[in-house]
């Protein structure tokens, strides 16, 4: 694709959010999501979707508390952007407080209660851990 693509996941044990997005315009658009097993990330989808988008970057939320500090899920992340990188792609992380919050905020006020579903949070949450990575990168 284009050197101006950027892929974003918000990594879980059970899902991961993905999103892609487009650094001219800083615009982010919901992918799908992706299902781990016990905490294992099917890395046949995530290599499809590197493949199909051939991001410049690949953004992954980093999960934290609110006053900045780790929680358990933070290792796994960290993991999970380290194992990105051994696909010879620029991974970086950035802090996704409170984005799946906002996620099912903004989603319920567009849809309601049916808008709620795992793959729009998960996914739309990645949208905005990009958008946010956009907002922020000159800062960072």
């Amino acid at each position: 694709m284009c050197d101006m693509i950027i892929l974003s996941f918000d990594f879980g044990t059970t899902n991961i959010g993905v999103a892609v997005g487009q650094e001219l315009t800083h615009t982010a658009n919901a992918l799908t999501s992706i299902r781990s097993k016990n905490g294992v990330p099917n890395w046949y989808q995530i290599k499809k979707i590197i493949e199909q988008w051939k991001p410049k970057y690949i953004i992954v939320g980093l999960p934290l508390n609110i006053d900045g500090t780790n929680q358990n899920i933070t290792i796994k992340a960290r993991k999970f952007a380290k194992s990105l990188q051994k696909m010879s792609i620029n991974v970086k992380l950035h802090d996704e407080r409170l984005s799946t919050v906002e996620a099912k905020s903004i989603l319920f006020q567009k849809g309601g209660f049916k808008s709620l579903t795992k793959n729009n949070i998960d996914s739309f949450s990645a949208v905005l851990i990009l958008e946010s990575w956009f907002l922020n990168k000159n800062k960072l």
